[in-house]
C-alpha cells in the first residue's frame, strides 16, 4: 500500500522524523530507584513523570489502537500533495489524462503494420488498461456529461478545433484566476504611446487589410469569441476508486501509470519515425543470434 493511503508522510533521506496525525503515547520504564525513559530525550529536558509501571502496559496500548482504528481515510486525494515517492505529486485529474494518453497511443499504432509484434502487444495492453479506467466513473459523472454536451451544442463552432477523430474533445487547461476577487483589477500599468517603427511591407499591409476584412464579415458568427473558454472539469475520482484502478492495473500508483503512458506515447512516435518494423538494412550473419535462442532437448 502507498504511504499516502494511511495519512502518513514518508520521511525524507537524512532526517529521522515521522509525522502522523494521531498522537501516540510513549511509555516509561520504572524501577525501584528511578524512572528511566524508554526513548532518548533532547538536551535540556528532564524525564517526564512515570505514566504506568512496566508490568501494566496493555491498557495504554489498547487505547492507542482504538485511536488508530477510528481514523477514516479521506474521500478524495488532495491534488499536488506528496504521494510518498520523491518528485511525484498527486495528479489532479488522472482519469481524463489516462484516457487521452491511451487513445492517442492507439490512434498512432494504427499506422504500424498489423503484423508488427510491438503493435499487437502494445494494443492489447493499452486497450486493457483503457477499459479499466473508462469503466470507473466518478460520482456525478453522468450529470456533468449532460452539462458538457449542452455547452458544446450551444456553440459547436467554438469547440470544432478541439474535436478529436474519435469524437471526444481535448485541450490544455489552466486556472483562469477568476476565484481571486482582485485578479481583474488594474495593476497600475500605464499605456505608453508606441514609437514609430519601420514601415510595413506590402505583404504585411495585405495581411493587415485581410484580417480587418475577415473580422467585419457578417457571416462569421464566432469572430468575436475569445480564444479562452471556461470549462467545467470532470468530477474527481474518490480515493477508493483510484485505489481500485491501481489494484487492477498492478503497476504502482496511478501517477506512475500516467508516467508510463506518457513514455509509451513517445516510444510509439520514435518507432514510427524510424520504421522499426522494416527489415534491417544490413542483414545479420548466419547464426548471429543463435546464442540467445532458447534451446530444448
Amino acid at each position: 500500500m502507498s504511504p499516502r493511503r494511511h495519512g502518513f508522510s514518508a520521511p525524507r533521506h537524512g532526517t529521522s522524523t515521522l509525522r502522523a496525525s494521531i498522537p501516540i503515547q510513549c511509555g516509561i520504564l520504572t524501577t525501584d530507584s528511578a524512572a528511566i525513559p524508554a526513548y532518548p530525550l533532547p538536551l535540556g529536558l528532564s524525564p517526564p513523570r512515570p505514566l504506568y509501571p512496566i508490568t501494566q502496559p496493555p491498557g495504554i496500548m489498547r487505547s492507542t489502537f482504538r485511536l488508530l482504528a477510528g481514523v477514516k481515510p479521506a474521500r478524495y486525494l488532495e491534488p499536488f500533495a506528496p504521494t510518498g515517492l520523491t518528485g511525484l505529486v498527486t495528479h489532479p485529474s488522472p482519469r481524463p489524462t489516462l484516457i487521452f494518453l491511451y487513445k492517442s497511443t492507439l490512434d498512432k499504432l494504427k499506422a504500424f503494420p498489423e503484423s508488427s509484434v510491438y503493435r499487437q502487444s502494445t494494443e492489447a495492453l493499452t486497450r486493457h488498461r483503457l477499459q479499466i479506467v473508462e469503466s470507473t466513473k466518478p460520482p456525478g459523472f453522468d450529470a456533468w456529461l449532460e452539462r458538457v454536451k449542452k455547452a458544446v451544442a450551444e456553440e459547436p463552432e467554438r469547440f470544432a478545433s478541439l474535436r478529436r477523430p474519435d469524437g471526444t474533445y481535448a485541450a490544455w487547461q489552466r486556472d483562469d484566476g477568476s476565484d481571486n476577487p482582485r485578479g481583474q483589477e488594474w495593476d497600475g500599468e500605464s499605456i505608453e504611446p508606441t514609437t514609430e517603427g519601420p514601415a510595413r511591407t506590402a505583404e504585411e499591409e495585405a495581411r493587415w487589410h485581410q484580417a480587418i476584412e475577415d473580422s467585419t464579415k457578417p457571416t462569421a458568427e464566432s469572430d468575436f469569441h475569445t480564444s479562452q473558454m471556461k470549462w467545467e472539469n470532470e468530477p474527481a475520482l474518490e480515493a477508493e476508486q483510484i485505489a481500485e484502478i491501481e489494484r487492477q492495473i498492478g503497476a504502482g500508483l496511478i501517477e506512475e501509470v500516467i508516467e508510463v503512458a506518457e513514455g509509451e506515447l513517445k516510444v510509439v512516435d520514435e518507432l514510427y519515425r524510424t520504421s522499426a518494423w522494416e527489415e534491417l538494412s544490413e542483414k545479420p550473419r548466419p547464426g548471429q543470434w543463435s546464442y540467445f535462442e532458447r534451446k530444448t532437448e
